[in-house]
């Protein structure tokens, strides 16, 4: 890690103005990307469904709200496979600018410029040809969507150009996650406002017309450029080793394969698909339900209000009920909470208290922050049972639901409007018992089938819990280290030369007392017939012991495979029962797939931590496939600093 950014004092490291202006500037980004995703994804079919074709005949009005709300259902699944071919070209682009900072600026630009002219529903085109209307919002639509998608793929690309550090890579996540929902929320909060506030200036009516939602659209690609902007000029991308390794792209064809390798994955999917779907759909349907059911269109604000509230006060609780709580009965808890809203919504009426307490209930989740620990558990669980780790699929998988789910939550919001006869210059004093009827049975018995579909999959399906993860940590290592699981599937370049024995130069990964296996009070590596040897630490920095590529690194960062350039398949563990801490305390300096040299840091461990969670902190290092090992240097019990030369491992060239 470089830490020449890093100023101290009295040994603690404080943030340099540089990098308060990164954080800053990373954090503005994602407010207004996510405002402008927001009014994409959920507004747009809004004023599609309200303004857009104001003045056309309701008939025909009816029959272009459906064209279009099918059109970008069709386009943005569409986005889903368009995704990795995005990402190539971002990684591609060489400037003098870095390869992020140029789509920032221009994806910001393009993107808009195009949803101000949606929002003005492309200059009241329809009103002269509905079918150049349709040919031409095709075309903008998808160049927006493109240019939209550029921008978000270099946003969150840039992590790793920003910083080498883990904790810091996950700081940076973290900021630009918060104003997210700032972004997100806030739109709700504001959107009503603004609308009715800039159609009543150009009418002098309190109501919500296609005046207000071009300024509102005006208004949201401001913030959203401004703030690509900031992130261009406000941050630095660095040069390292870690942005080079982190250039593997995955494809929609990966990610069904993994799945279908890994039914843990799977399973999981599907419940957070269900989950997903009903949330975004139930966001998207709110204003409608304020608006046509409550008849209180100016109090939508509550719901940007109450979710950003929740939110913020539930993110924070999780580890701390995480603590005594497992992840399945959280996930069980948030689930029966929304099942519980959809059941207020429908009885509420007109009663905006029982509505209040519904969303409370409806925000009080913690699925997401589930399935993401749950998928990345899943990892170990495919590497034990078939040997497919599937990294890339678990980064990749959970975004590609939201974008499904978000793209069907369109399709849903449109129908619920257009079925319920929501559309045009509809008021709530033009709705029937009926368009009501029709309204509840999409709008909240659909999306409450869903959750319910959710618990059910992840109660009966899904087994990897806490506990369950330990289990399988251990038998993995123990599996790697008798050489059942190879760490590598192709020959390195040593063993392609056609040698039979090979060697390599092993030296200390971190400072302290050295010791053989047998020294470590632990059944499971007593029991091994693995060679290698282990160190008391006196420091807390892992070093690479040699020339080679980092493989793997369990998602408790406790563990991690390397193998060296000439094929010596190594395992470094730091801490006996350590996997229970969850990673809390362990900060990696690399990705994997990353190209090391001998002395390298690698990674971070809180000795302190460890000792006062009650666990030994030893780090164990052990060469797997112990068949292979021919001859290494006797281990003797000795002090050691980390570089110092430990022993010589000659072993077999794997050829087969």
């Amino acid at each position: 890690m470089d830490n020449s950014n890093l100023a101290s004092n009295n040994g603690k490291k404080h943030l340099t103005k540089q990098q308060w202006i990164e954080r800053i500037s990373f954090c503005f980004g994602n407010l207004g990307h996510s405002a402008f995703y927001g009014a994409l994804s959920t507004y747009f079919i809004v004023y599609v469904t309200s303004g857009m074709f104001s003045g056309i005949p309701n008939k025909t009005a009816n029959k272009l709200i459906g064209l279009i709300t099918g059109l970008v259902v069709i386009i943005r699944l569409a986005e889903v496979v368009i995704d990795p071919i995005l990402g190539n070209i971002v990684d591609n682009t060489k400037s003098r600018w870095g390869k992020f900072k140029p789509w920032q600026v221009i994806g910001g630009i393009v993107s808009s410029i195009l949803l101000i002219i949606l929002f003005s529903g492309i200059f009241g085109l329809a009103k002269v040809n509905w079918l150049a209307f349709a040919i031409v919002f095709v075309v903008l639509f998808i160049t927006l969507d493109i240019f939209y998608s550029l921008v978000d793929v270099s946003y969150w690309g840039m992590v790793p150009a920003i910083s080498e550090d883990s904790h810091e890579r996950g700081i940076f996540t973290a900021l630009g996650s918060f104003t997210g929902s700032i972004g997100w929320n806030g739109l709700t909060i504001i959107v009503v406002p603004v609308v009715t506030y800039f159609t009543y200036i150009s009418t002098g009516k309190h109501y919500q017309g296609p005046q207000g939602w071009f300024a509102f659209g005006v208004i949201v690609s401001l913030v959203a450029l401004l703030s690509a902007l900031g992130v261009a000029f406000g941050t630095k991308e660095k040069q390292n080793i870690i942005r080079k390794a982190a250039s593997t792209k995955t494809s929609i064809k990966d990610v069904f394969i993994g799945i279908t390798k890994n039914d843990q994955i799977l399973w999981t999917s599907l419940a957070y698909l269900m989950y997903s779907i009903a949330y975004v759909t139930t966001n998207g349907i709110l204003f409608y339900y304020f608006k046509f059911v409550l008849g209180k269109p100016g109090e939508f604000w509550l719901a940007g209000a109450i979710a950003t509230v929740v939110g913020f006060s539930t993110a924070p609780l999780y580890p701390v009920l995480n603590k005594f709580i497992t992840r399945k009965v959280l996930f069980s808890v948030g689930q029966i909470s929304m099942i519980l809203s959809y059941v207020i919504l429908i009885f509420a009426q007109s009663s905006l208290g029982l509505v209040v307490v519904g969303l409370v209930l409806f925000n009080f989740s913690f699925a997401q922050l589930v399935v993401v620990l749950t998928l990345t558990d899943s990892i170990e669980y495919g590497q034990l049972k078939n040997g497919n780790r599937n990294e890339a699929v678990v980064l990749t998988i959970r975004p590609m639901i939201d974008k499904i789910s978000g793209a069907l939550s369109n399709g849903i919001v449109g129908s619920i409007a257009l079925v319920a006869g929501m559309t045009g210059s509809a008021t709530a004093a033009d709705m029937t018992a009926k368009n009501i009827r029709n309204f509840e049975v999409v709008a909240l018995y659909t999306p409450l089938a869903f959750s319910i579909l959710a618990l059910v999959v992840f109660l009966w399906k899904v087994k990897i819990t806490e506990k369950k993860h330990a289990e399988i940590v251990e038998k993995l290592q123990v599996k790697l280290a008798e050489g059942d699981i190879p760490m590598d599937d192709a020959a390195t370049s040593s063993e392609k030369s056609g040698q039979s024995e090979l060697n390599t130069e092993v030296l200390a990964p971190v400072d302290g007392k050295l010791e053989p296996i047998s020294a470590v009070s632990n059944e499971e590596f007593n029991n091994m017939t693995s060679k290698g040897f282990a160190i008391k630490p006196t420091g807390n920095e892992i070093y690479a012991p040699f020339d080679g590529t980092i493989k793997f690194t369990f998602s408790t960062n406790h563990v991690f495979g390397i193998i060296s350039d000439s094929g010596l398949e190594t395992i470094i563990h730091v801490g006996i029962g350590t996997v229970n801490m969850r990673g809390k305390g362990f900060i990696t300096h690399y990705v994997d797939g990353q190209k090391v040299h001998a002395g390298d840091l690698l990674l971070t461990f809180d000795r302190e931590a460890i000792k006062e969670a009650g666990y030994d902190d030893v780090v164990v290092t052990f060469f797997t496939q112990p068949a292979r090992v021919t001859d290494y240097s006797p281990i003797s019990e000795k002090n050691v600093v980390h570089g110092d030369a430990l022993t010589n491992v000659r072993f077999m060239a794997n050829n087969s």
